[in-house]
């Protein structure tokens, strides 16, 4: 057994996800995950929300709640959605835990001890309006790089290249409209250019990453400057340094903390488990991989700046140092990063109302059929598009008709002429007979070795071409005309049987909701695919702190099968069985697609109206504060009015 560390990138909390978000670093990480332990490796797989940061106060404010209330709210509603994707989490829990400051706070102490994170200046974007500061997200304008209009304050997602504010063309506020200011503030930086020969060595020394992964990853290291991690800000991270660490408005950067966010997830875990050092197997031993799963506008943080904190932390940069009470880290194995995926040709936008969430989808549709979608026409590695036609059609042709039907018809002939799963009688065995198993039975390294190197889409296509093989052979054989020779039947249906079992297995890690389903219907007993479960939990350090955490039950051999073609027992009870998969009506699709011109209408509409009314309150501000400058009359005062006196 080895031990796999699977890191799933943090959900942000200021609202609910959706499909695009999942197919990036959810399915992908948990069909990873689920494989690894079928294999027998002891994986811990680990994520949360991620708290903290201006967007969170700007949407809090938006709706009249706290920066807490609001990171309460969305913590909820996406723990939820993870979990009823069927997102096998070990634990999946929340930045603004007590244990995820404390374990924050040790690693930017120690990367200053390094001498890796020094004080500095920076520019710093304000409202002109409010005189608060402005994420970075939410200032846009052109890149200097590449000249594409629309870039970010904190990236370019045309380029892929990191920016800030100061440096964008033609800066505008994305709350309000209003061209920011610009001023200078003390911030703690970290000295990437210290770190980027390290870096840039493990970069170097990395086999098997997706090729736009690596080619953008090194490319980052063309110019290399010092990244500031505070932020002038009122929620977040106190800064753990004497003169910052009571200042209320001085705070670390959302981006410098998220990322530790792996380790300290894996810490609560361990403590929650009763041994609060178990998690050293998954980060202290070198010898254990590390997987990172994200969608590609997060690759820069995944493979630039949280290996450069590691380096810092382990004292592995071009100043030394030495690692701290945490122990040496081991960097990532590899950054799994997903291309991006559009909505029927659109760039997915919750403002503008493109958009399609996973609690929605999942309330109208099987959570199978959505992971299956994602899986198949998902953007693996180049971008991909969501469609209603295309969804319904997999769905149908393929689930449905494919591989459900199939289940259907063998469970059935099986339970009608048997009642039980029948005997094998080896002497009654054809070419044909064995050539199945011996195909389905090899299929477990092909499928595997796709999986393990992240071709997950080549993998899918593989298990389904052995479905493809057992309805050919059923429809050869046509079991349901061999009347007079029950041995011959039963052999027939023993190995649709068992090649429809050993598919089930090589499904299971896309599939999990209806592999559960599909070993019942062969008379299966127990837990076959384990499904993550919610609890409700206290901080660890914080009493009466209570949140919902991810989490579940996978042990190999109790409530997970394993990754081989197990022989089927004869004798074995099979129920008249039920339909795996259905159908989705055709009319779906018009329903769907006028749904969404609906909502992007109601969007359009609301932006317009938000936008006009933030420009008008800006407006208003900016008249009453040329009023409040302007010179006073110089009238005496008795030539006032009564009303005006």
């Amino acid at each position: 057994m080895s031990h796999i560390l699977v890191n799933v990138a943090w959900p942000y909390a200021n609202g609910p996800r959706h499909v695009g978000h999942v197919a990036g670093f959810g399915v992908p990480s948990d069909v990873y995950a689920r494989y690894e332990r079928m294999k027998g490796n002891d994986v811990l797989m680990v994520s949360g929300t991620d708290e903290h940061g201006t967007p969170i106060l700007v949407e809090a404010e938006k709706e009249g709640l706290s920066a807490q209330q609001l990171a309460d709210r969305y913590n909820r509603v996406i723990a939820k959605d993870l979990c009823d994707l069927g997102l096998s989490y070990d634990l999946f829990t929340r930045t603004t835990t007590v244990n995820h400051e404390h374990v924050v706070q040790q690693m930017f102490r120690q990367c200053l001890k390094n001498g890796y994170i020094y004080k500095g200046t920076q520019k710093v974007a304000i409202s002109p309006s409010t005189g608060r500061t402005l994420p970075d997200r939410y200032i846009e304008g052109t890149c200097p790089i590449c000249g594409y209009d629309g870039a970010r304050g904190d990236q370019c997602d045309n380029c892929g290249n990191e920016l800030d504010p100061d440096e964008l063309l033609n800066p505008v506020s994305k709350i309000n409209g209003e061209t920011p200011r610009f001023q200078e503030t003390e911030h703690f930086f970290l000295d990437l250019p210290a770190l980027a020969d390290a870096n840039l060595a493990w970069l170097h020394s990395r086999e098997g990453w997706r090729t736009n992964v690596i080619n953008f990853s090194l490319g980052l290291f063309r110019e290399v400057k010092p990244r500031a991690i505070t932020r002038d800000i009122d929620w977040g991270i106190p800064v753990p340094v004497d003169g910052w660490i009571d200042n209320p408005n001085k705070r670390l950067y959302v981006w410098f903390d998220a990322v530790i966010g792996y380790l300290s997830a894996s810490i609560e875990w361990a403590r929650r488990q009763g041994d609060s050092e178990a998690w050293r197997a998954w980060w202290n031993d070198p010898e254990t991989p590390a997987y990172y799963f994200m969608g590609k506008d997060n690759i820069t943080f995944h493979s630039q700046i949280w290996p450069s904190e590691l380096l810092a932390y382990n004292g592995q940069g071009s100043k030394g140092g030495e690692p701290g009470e945490l122990g040496t880290l081991n960097l990532p194995e590899q950054v799994v990063a997903s291309e991006f995926m559009t909505m029927e040709g659109k760039k997915f936008s919750s403002s503008r109302g493109i958009v399609i969430y996973v609690k929605d989808l999942l309330a109208r549709y099987p959570v199978d059929a959505v992971r299956y979608y994602i899986s198949v026409a998902g953007p693996e590695s180049s971008d991909s598009d969501f469609t209603w036609s295309e969804f319904v059609r997999h769905n149908n042709e393929e689930l449905a008709a494919s591989w459900g039907n199939l289940v259907n018809r063998v469970a059935n002939l099986i339970s009608r002429d048997f009642g039980v799963i029948p005997e094998l009688d080896e002497d009654s065995m054809t070419t044909e007979d064995r050539a199945l198993l011996e195909e389905t039975s090899a299929a477990f390294d092909v499928v595997g070795g796709l999986i393990e190197r992240h071709h997950q889409k080549n993998a899918l296509s593989e298990a389904m071409r052995i479905v493809g093989a057992i309805n050919k052979y059923i429809s050869a054989e046509e079991p349901w005309k061999i009347k007079d020779d029950e041995r011959r039947l039963g052999t027939v249906l023993h190995v649709a049987a068992q090649a429809v079992s050993d598919a089930n297995h090589l499904l299971a890690p896309f599939l999990p909701h209806a592999a559960q389903k599909v070993w019942e219907a062969l008379g299966g007993t127990g837990t076959f695919s384990p499904l993550p479960r919610i609890e409700e939990v206290e901080d660890l350090d914080k009493p009466g702190f209570r949140y919902p955490i991810i989490t579940g039950t996978y042990t190999l051999g109790q409530t997970l099968h394993p990754w081989v073609s197990e022989p089927l027992t004869a004798g074995t009870s099979v129920p008249k069985p039920s339909p795996i998969f259905k159908k989705i009506p055709v009319e779906a699709v018009d329903e769907e697609l006028e749904r969404f011109d609906t909502m992007l209408s109601k969007r359009r509409e609301e932006e317009r109206e938000r936008l006009a009314a933030a420009k008008k309150a800006t407006s208003q501000s900016e008249s009453a504060a040329e009023h409040a400058s302007a010179p006073q009359s110089s009238q005496p005062e008795q030539s006032k009015t009564a009303d005006e006196v």
